[in-house]
């Protein structure tokens, strides 16, 4: 069922909140005991809980689809993964950015996708499944996040992704020119997004990876007065010719602290096409583009290193576990 939860901002990548949130776990309402004869029954999955590089990551299983797993990390809500449908993109801003993916090129046809940010490879699986042949790099900077990732929810044969322990602006800089026809960036250092990763210098960077047609995306989060949102919109301006902006009607009325999609490419955007797709969710997106956010930039400056912060910190109780 699509549109269950509301996405928010990540831990490292990804979360959910609002009142639509809910991940009981199976076989809660049972002691451990009774659980552990319940799961020898069935076979029914339990949580896993380890420590990784920045901090406690716990794979949890849904109680409603059979083969499905969120992942958290400290407790905020990293990744939803559905391994018997990889293309179902519970959180909204993942179905956000799989809209943008899905209208880059003609449907099906192969891509070369670099993605910054792994959580539990939600995305590179959609595009596995959705543009079968796509050859993918993906960079996430805790390693043993991923090596939990890979032994309990391993990527299927033939998924075409190559997976990197690295920062990810380090592997972009080392990173071939022209390599790349969609760049996706979902980096998150506990629930902000990194400094050194939103500034005119890593856009630049972004632009020399990415080919001449290719487009860059990027969840982010903020809340009005929307400083950091608006200065990434305009720092990425300086590099590339055309912006949207996807995010809920609420969250750009400044009605509440959310994630929103940033789209910068060379080339026209389909954003008709997006504006259809986002508004046929559960939970409504808008796409802004154009004039109207050139308005919303206002005469923000773009963003230098040595002037660059990391995202606002989401308030308490933002985000998190229904």
């Amino acid at each position: 069922m699509r549109g269950r939860c509301r996405a928010g901002v990540p831990g490292t990548a990804h979360a959910a909140t609002g009142p639509h949130a809910r991940w009981p776990l199976r076989g809660a309402a049972h002691s451990h005991n009774e659980a552990h004869r319940h799961n020898e029954t069935v076979n029914e999955p339990i949580p896993v809980t380890r420590t990784v590089d920045h901090g406690v990551a716990k794979l949890m299983p849904d109680v409603d689809r059979k083969r499905a797993w969120l992942l958290t990390v400290d407790g905020a809500p990293q990744s939803y993964v559905d391994l018997d449908e990889p293309e179902h993109l519970e959180f909204e801003y993942a179905r956000r950015l799989g809209h943008v993916l899905d209208v880059v090129a003609e449907p099906g046809r192969p891509l070369d996708v670099l993605h910054l940010g792994g959580g539990a490879l939600t995305l590179p699986r959609y595009v596995a499944v959705t543009r079968p042949g796509s050859r993918q790099d993906v960079v996430e900077a805790d390693g043993a996040l991923l090596e939990l990732v890979v032994e309990h929810l391993p990527l299927p044969d033939g998924a075409g992704a190559v997976l990197h322990t690295a920062d990810a602006r380090a592997w972009l800089e080392a990173a071939p020119a022209d390599s790349a026809d969609v760049l996706v960036a979902d980096v998150f250092g506990g629930s902000r997004v990194p400094a050194h990763l939103t500034s005119v210098a890593y856009a630049r960077e972004a632009a020399r990876v990415l080919r001449g047609d290719g487009v860059y995306l990027a969840n982010l989060a903020d809340a009005k007065p929307f400083a950091f949102l608006r200065s990434q919109l305009a720092t990425f301006g300086t590099v590339f010719e055309e912006l949207a902006l996807i995010a809920e009607p609420g969250v750009l009325r400044g009605r509440r602290f959310g994630n929103a999609v940033l789209v910068a490419a060379h080339r026209p955007l389909d954003t008709a096409a997006l504006a259809r797709l986002t508004a046929s969710d559960v939970f409504p997106a808008r796409v802004d583009h154009g004039p109207t956010l050139r308005d919303f930039i206002g005469g923000v400056r773009p963003v230098r290193d040595e002037d660059a912060v990391p995202s606002p910190e989401p308030p308490d109780g933002a985000f998190g576990i229904g």
